[in-house]
C-alpha cells in the first residue's frame, strides 16, 4: 500500500491529479501567457489612435478598430450599438499663474471635463482655500464672493485601497464648481485626484447643479496645490490667474462595440465582460481603460483558441462614454431590458491593468456565495480577494435587472499615478500583468458559464 499511496500523493502535490476545472484554468493561463494578444491590441490602440474622448475622431477610430479586431478573431457575431454621447472639447492649452506682488509663478492646470471656459482674457482673483464643503459653507458668501475657491483636500494616503482614498476626495472635483458658485465664487481650482506628488494635473468629469451659475473649474497638480496653499498662508491677498477655452458641443453619434459567442445549452443566459473604450484627451488611455478593453476581448479570443464551447452566451462589450456621461452603459442596459435579455453576470475591468488581486461583487448573498466557492481554484493565481465589493460604472445599470455585478480588482497602489493624467500611456502598462488580468477574467467566465448562478 505504501508503494502505491506515496506516488499518488506526490503526483497530486505536483499537480497531475487535479480536477478538470483546475486543468482547464491552467490551460487558459498558459494560452494567454504564451500566445495572448491583448498587449499587441493595446499597443495599436494607444500608439495609432491615442486619446478617445467621447465625440472625438479618436473615439470613432477606436470603434472601427476594435470592431475589426473582433471580426479578425472570427467571433461568431460582431455588431455596433448606436448611442448619442456628450461632445466636450478642451480647446487651447490652459494657462495659470500665482501672482504675488510683481512676481508671477506659473503652475500646471487642466480644465475639468464639462467645465465652461473662462472669459477670453482669463480670470484673476483672490483665493480662498477649503478642504470640505462644510468649511466652504461656514465661510459663506461674505468671504467667498468674487474669489476663486481652491479645494485642497488630498486623497487619504493612509488608505491601503487607493480607490477608498479616491472616493473620499473626488466629490470636490465633481461638485466643487457649483458649491463654490453657490456662495458667489468666480472660479474653482481642484487638487488633482492622486497620491503622487508631481507636476502632472489630473482631469476628470464634473457636473453643474441646476439653477446655480456655471463657473469655470480646473484641476491643479499636487505640487501646484501645495505651492499655492503655502503662498496663501504667507500672503492671503495673493491672486490666481487662469485661462481655459473649453466648450460643450452638441451631442454626437457613437457606438458600443459588441462581440459574442452563443451558448450551446442556455443561449438565453448571458455573461458579459467589458471595459470602456473612451478615454480622456490628455494621453493614450492605456490604463484607463484601454487595458480593460483589450483584456475583455482576450477573454473571447481565448475561448475560441482553446475550442471551449460555452453553455451560455458570452458577450464582450466596449462601452462608450464612461468618463463623462455613462451613456454607453445606460444604453446597453436599456436595450437589454427592452429585448428581454437575461444577464446572469457582468464583469468589468476598469481599475487598470496591474497585477490581479481578485474580484469585488454586487448582488444577492446567494449569487456571491456561488462565486466565492471558486476561491480555492483561483487563489493559486493571486486571486485571493473574492467577495462582496464594487462592480463597475458601465455594468452598474444592469444591477436593477438582477445581474450579478463583478469588478476585476488589480493591485491599486499605482493606478492613480496615471489616472486621467498625461502620463496614462502604453509605458505605464506591464505586458505580463495585463495578460494575467485577462486570464483571471477568462477563468472566472469559464467557471460561471459551466456552473451558472
Amino acid at each position: 500500500m505504501k508503494k502505491i499511496f506515496f506516488p499518488l500523493l506526490l503526483l497530486a502535490h505536483m499537480g497531475f491529479a487535479q480536477n478538470p476545472d483546475s486543468l482547464q484554468i491552467r490551460k487558459i493561463y498558459d494560452e494567454i501567457l504564451t500566445k495572448g494578444e491583448c498587449y499587441n491590441v493595446l499597443t495599436y490602440l494607444c500608439k495609432n489612435i491615442g486619446p478617445r474622448l467621447s465625440g472625438s475622431a479618436g473615439a470613432a477610430k477606436a470603434v472601427q478598430y476594435t470592431k475589426k479586431v473582433m471580426e479578425d478573431y472570427r467571433f461568431p457575431q460582431v455588431f455596433l450599438q448606436d448611442v448619442m454621447v456628450p461632445h466636450w472639447v478642451r480647446g487651447a492649452k490652459e494657462d495659470a499663474y500665482i501672482e504675488t506682488g510683481k512676481a508671477k509663478m506659473k503652475v500646471p492646470i487642466v480644465a475639468l471635463g464639462g467645465s465652461v471656459a473662462t472669459p477670453p482674457t482669463g480670470i484673476k482673483a483672490e483665493v480662498i482655500e477649503v478642504k470640505s464643503f462644510e468649511e466652504l459653507k461656514a465661510l459663506g458668501e461674505a468671504k467667498v464672493k468674487g474669489k476663486i475657491v481652491l479645494f485642497n483636500r488630498p486623497m487619504d494616503p493612509t488608505k491601503i485601497n487607493t480607490f477608498e482614498a479616491y472616493a473620499g476626495a473626488v466629490q470636490q472635483r465633481g461638485n466643487g464648481a457649483s458649491e463654490a458658485a453657490r456662495y458667489g465664487a468666480v472660479g474653482a481650482i481642484i487638487r488633482s485626484m492622486t497620491t503622487l506628488q508631481d507636476d502632472n494635473p489630473h482631469t476628470g468629469g464634473m457636473r453643474y447643479a441646476p439653477g446655480i451659475p456655471m463657473i469655470p473649474t480646473a484641476a491643479i497638480s499636487t505640487n501646484g496645490a501645495d505651492k499655492l496653499s503655502k503662498l496663501l498662508k504667507e500672503n492671503p491677498k495673493l491672486k490666481f490667474y487662469f485661462k481655459q477655452s473649453c466648450e460643450t458641443l452638441p451631442d454626437a453619434p457613437s457606438h458600443n462595440v459588441i462581440g459574442e459567442i452563443k451558448g450551446t445549452e442556455k443561449p438565453d443566459e448571458i455573461i458579459v465582460v467589458g471595459g470602456h473604450l473612451d478615454s480622456w484627451d490628455l494621453a493614450e488611455g492605456a490604463q484607463d481603460d484601454g487595458a480593460g478593453c483589450v483584456q475583455a476581448i482576450e477573454v473571447l479570443r481565448t475561448l475560441n483558441a482553446l475550442g471551449i464551447k460555452p453553455k451560455r452566451t458570452i458577450r464582450v462589450v466596449m462601452y462608450m462614454n464612461e468618463e463623462n456621461g455613462l451613456r454607453g452603459g445606460t444604453k446597453y442596459a436599456d436595450l437589454a431590458k427592452q429585448n428581454n435579455e437575461k444577464h446572469i453576470a457582468a464583469i468589468e475591468s476598469d481599475n487598470g491593468g496591474f497585477a490581479p488581486r481578485g474580484f469585488g461583487m454586487v448582488g444577492t448573498n446567494e449569487q456571491i456565495a456561488k462565486v466565492e466557492v471558486y476561491k480555492k481554484l483561483l487563489a493559486p493565481y493571486g486571486l485571493a480577494e473574492i467577495g462582496r465589493g464594487s462592480g463597475g460604472a458601465d455594468i452598474g445599470p444592469l444591477g436593477n435587472q438582477g445581474t450579478l455585478l463583478i469588478g476585476f480588482k488589480p493591485d491599486s497602489q499605482r493606478y492613480f499615478d496615471f489616472h486621467h493624467a498625461q502620463t496614462d500611456n502604453l509605458d505605464a502598462v506591464n505586458e505580463r500583468e495585463l495578460k494575467l488580468g485577462a486570464a483571471s477574467m477568462a477563468a472566472l467566465v469559464y467557471l460561471i458559464d459551466k456552473y451558472g448562478l
